[in-house]
């Protein structure tokens, strides 16, 4: 009994041992802890106020900044308010055209039979000429509206004459793709009719365009476009002209002419794009409408004159390639149109008889080019067109169509042109043009130099 009572007392002994060491290590760590606590919690509330006095100085600085902006944009719209009424600064562009023209055959006995020509339609004179030159202004007039006007400069009979080309307003924010224009402006009829002369890849209008339009159609009128929220560029569009001016020709009040048409296109891939535009025109009721005439012996020129509606369809196709949709080392695009003209009327010849000549006509006119021009290298690019003409008219007299140039004389103009240019900048170009033109019955070889220049800003072109 003894020896248990002594195992009893040593295993006590043990036990308080263990306890009062572990006590004492378990103050030891927390001490330390409180020690840490102490020196990292002075720390991080140094930290903390360190940050909360940056965000309250970066509060104060961009209310500053906030009253400075105010301040200086109140400034700024003042001072354009009280200037814009007496500012003028429109972008200028000055178009220098120049050329030398030579023409085995004589360019006054020049025809196109089967079609009656007007406006400017017809080779130049030969030799040095100034050519097309242009005078364009345009500006955005406010956050609605934008304005242009060009006038257009040109060597006829050895004199100068100006002519006011371009002259309209375009709306800017109609908004869901609507475009409003109105004044005096290209139609969008066909592809290249809506492209200044500059901007063409030839010298000259396709025979078709010379033949049914005098090279281009201009008139007065309004033009309305909506272009559709899509991945593929659609438009669609509508025109109202006065139809005082040829094709229309005459003089009318109100609607004179109409056209309406559409283009679709897009890209394939990042290397090839394209465009499809189909486009309507149509005049009733024309009345007078006088084209080229031609005297007989020293007595006054026998003038053709037409009465009664016109009507032309016209679809035009464009490809564009460029490796690796950069054009500016190497590119390609080929062009189409094809126009078809019908025509029902009186054909009256003006300062014949008495009593004056004339005959019932119907007419129809059709023609179509293509052509292709291709840059191999910065700077120089070459072309190739081909043109043709067909026509079909008929009339009471025979004798009368013939003598207003609307007898084919069993002909089809057909036409083959090739270009070599260069071009040192986007502003600058040098064209040598050469022309295999069997528009009539004796073939003509015509040959072009031609320089034109661009000064000033100018309006990207269009696709």
């Amino acid at each position: 009994m003894g020896k248990s009572l002594l195992m009893a007392v040593i295993t006590v002994t043990l036990f308080n041992s263990s306890l009062v060491f572990a006590s004492s290590e378990t103050d030891a760590i927390q001490q330390q802890l409180d020690a840490i606590k102490k020196e990292y919690g002075q720390a991080i509330k140094a930290l903390e106020d360190r940050l909360l006095k940056a965000e309250k100085g970066a509060q104060v600085a961009n209310d500053q900044a906030q009253k400075l902006a105010l301040q200086l944009e109140q400034s700024n719209t003042a001072r354009t308010s009280s200037s814009a009424q007496n500012s003028f600064n429109p972008a200028i562009s000055l178009i220098l055209d120049g050329r030398f023209a030579s023409f085995d055959n004589n360019p006054e006995d020049y025809e196109l039979p089967g079609f009656a020509l007007g406006n400017e339609a017809g080779l130049r004179e030969k030799g040095l000429s100034i050519g097309h030159s242009e005078l364009t202004m345009s500006a955005n007039i406010d956050d609605q509206f934008f304005g242009q006007m060009t006038l257009a400069f040109d060597e006829h009979d050895g004199e100068t004459e100006t002519e006011l080309e371009e002259a309209f307003i375009q709306t800017l924010g109609l908004g869901n793709g609507f475009t409003l224009k109105a004044g005096r402006f290209f139609s969008e009829i066909g592809y290249l009719n809506q492209q200044h002369g500059h901007a063409w890849d030839f010298s000259d209008a396709p025979l078709i365009y010379r033949g049914l339009f005098g090279d281009q159609l201009i008139d007065d009128g309004v033009q309305m476009t909506w272009l559709a929220p899509t991945d593929t560029f659609l438009q669609l569009g509508a025109e109202l002209f006065g139809g005082s001016r040829f094709p229309a020709g005459g003089t009318t009040s109100g609607i004179g002419a109409w056209t309406a048409f559409a283009d679709i296109g897009g890209d394939i891939g990042i290397e090839h794009s394209w465009q499809l535009g189909v486009s309507h025109w149509r005049s009733d009721n024309i009345k007078d409408r006088k084209s080229g005439g031609h005297a007989h012996g020293t007595g006054e020129a026998e003038t053709p004159s037409f009465s009664g509606d016109s009507k032309i369809s016209a679809l035009d196709l464009v490809y564009k390639w460029a490796p690796k949709g950069n054009p500016n080392n190497q590119n390609f695009k080929f062009q189409f149109e094809y126009f078809d003209r019908d025509e029902d009327g009186e054909v009256l010849m003006l300062n014949s008889g008495p009593p004056l000549e004339t005959t019932l006509y119907d007419g129809d006119q059709k023609g179509w080019y293509a052509q292709a021009v291709y840059q191999f290298k910065p700077q120089w690019q070459v072309g190739f067109r081909y043109d043709r003409l067909d026509s079909n008219n008929r009339g009471s007299d025979a004798d009368v169509l013939t003598e207003a140039g609307l007898d084919n004389e069993g002909h089809k103009p057909q036409r083959y042109s090739a270009t070599l240019e260069w071009l040192p900048s986007e502003f600058s170009r040098l064209r040598l043009q050469y022309n295999h033109d069997e528009s009539y019955e004796k073939t003509d070889h015509q040959l072009f130099l031609q320089y034109t220049m661009s000064l000033g800003s100018h309006a990207a072109h269009q696709f």
